[in-house]
């Protein structure tokens, strides 16, 4: 790889124009273990590992840029959530954060449970053997095939959505001879910590049925007057990338009020309590997530104070931890092409891959952390910023960020925290190839998922 320097962009910054950081960090080498998964780390050459195998090989291997899944911290992380809750709660992992075969394996060996929210997931979960029961169907807007499938499948429970959907889930059991379990959505007005398009238990939203109204009231009552449908319980979430249990406090609140109510009107206490997910994971180092035991204590605890002031019995409570799983197990790896400086302002690092593998910056303002991955470097810090290839002046990876100065082209760097909503999200724009899953551990690497070829692309040409 090249090593040669060139005409940097300013080296230091005490106010950016925009973005997270303020200041250099002391040490560009150091990998701030809070955003990296559990087996990264460097090796006496500064090359960086993963499952003990080093970038360099890796990307010889299977090309740039790509994501390397580190499958130890990725399992050791559900047993984390599974072992928090116990046995008397249901952790459900959320496949939309990022779903294939492999993961569903790893879920179904870990002991967790699966939700998911489309047609082509639930196919993925049946098909890697994740049992029906053990499944949660959520979505604001299912199909009635997709309905249809489900309930034959078995699935565990359907999280139903609206007034129409509930109606066509009971018909739908009872044409099959059988009766669906099911929870209803409702959303309970709460305003998440986070950004506007992740917040999701306010009333102007597309999701849930809304309690202001009195309408999750008339959904339960509909509900229960339908044979084709057994209701379990009512389902809440409020967001995403969230840091504490205040908003959770205010929604467990306002659900179980509700659990009274249809206590005194029905005579009847549902058995369970969704909480949904949304926890939130380290990017940078200014994030500070919660482990899943401070999690369930604060969580359960919550759910018991409001259930004995409502003087109910406390119902069985499930989560759907998704980015907080596989989240920090992943990274992506690209190589570095053109470099810009642009003087008195940073430096433009451009890297083969982009918004069609990361559009959470783009789409959310997600701010990350990047990382020379391939070699040290004694060289100062310059304020960088790491784009894509792709024809859209919003192509933003890592918006603000210190790399070394003597960066050159051909070097690898990395983005961490990279396994959620980043595969799961990637696109095609530009016709660019979505890149592979590959899974490391234990010194040895297999792909999961595999990158995409022009024929992938010319396949689907039919024209």
């Amino acid at each position: 790889m090249s090593r040669s320097a060139h005409p940097a962009g300013p080296r230091h910054a005490d106010v950016l124009p925009e973005g997270h950081y303020t200041a250099p960090p002391t040490d560009l080498n150091v990998l701030d273990e809070k955003v990296w998964a559990r087996t990264v780390g460097r090796n006496d050459d500064g090359v960086v590992t993963v499952g003990g195998i080093e970038v360099t090989r890796l990307a010889e291997e299977f090309g740039t840029p790509a994501y390397f899944l580190d499958e130890a911290d990725f399992r050791a992380r559900c047993r984390a959530w599974a072992d928090a809750f116990g046995k008397d709660a249901d952790v459900f992992y959320a496949g939309k954060a990022f779903l294939s075969r492999a993961v569903v394996r790893w879920l179904k060996e870990e002991g967790l449970n699966l939700d998911v929210c489309s047609g082509g997931e639930l196919t993925t979960a049946l098909d890697a053997g994740m049992p029906a029961d053990r499944i949660a169907f959520h979505g604001n807007n299912k199909s009635q095939e997709e309905i249809d499938r489900a309930v034959a499948a078995g699935v565990g429970r359907i999280v139903v959505d609206s007034f129409q959907e509930i109606v066509r889930v009971a018909h739908t059991a009872q044409r099959l001879g059988t009766r669906q379990r099911v929870q209803i959505r409702v959303t309970v007005g709460v305003e998440a910590h986070t950004h506007e398009f992740i917040a999701t238990a306010h009333e102007d939203q597309k999701f849930g049925i809304p309690l202001a109204g009195g309408q999750a009231a008339e959904a339960v009552r509909r509900a229960l007057r339908l044979d084709g449908i057994e209701l379990i319980g009512i389902h809440s979430h409020i967001g995403s990338q969230i840091f504490d249990t205040s908003g959770f406090e205010v929604a467990a609140h306002r659900v179980v009020r509700l659990l009274a109510e249809i206590r005194d009107e029905h005579g009847i206490e549902l058995p369970e309590i969704d909480l949904g997910g949304g926890l939130g994971i380290a990017y940078t180092s200014d994030d500070d997530p919660r482990e899943p035991h401070d999690i369930a204590k604060a969580l359960n605890e919550i759910v018991t104070r409001e259930c004995e002031a409502a003087r109910l019995r406390t119902p069985r409570i499930s989560v759907e931890p998704g980015r907080a799983i596989v989240g920090p197990t992943a990274f992506t790896l690209y190589e570095v092409g053109t470099i810009k400086p642009l003087e008195g302002l940073r430096t433009y690092v451009s890297v083969d891959g982009g918004m069609s593998d990361n559009i959470r910056t783009a789409l959310y303002d997600a701010e990350y952390s990047v990382a020379l991955v391939s070699r040290t470097s004694t060289a100062g810090p310059m304020l960088a910023r790491v784009v894509g290839k792709h024809c859209e002046s919003g192509d933003i990876v890592v918006k603000d960020a210190f790399l070394p100065a003597d960066l050159a082209p051909g070097d690898l760097i990395a983005v961490p925290a990279t396994g959620a909503y980043c595969r799961s999200m990637a696109s095609n724009y530009n016709h660019a190839l979505r890149p592979p899953v590959v899974a490391v551990k234990d010194g040895e690497a297999r792909v999961i998922v595999r990158r995409e070829t022009e024929e992938d692309l010319l396949r689907l040409d039919v024209g």
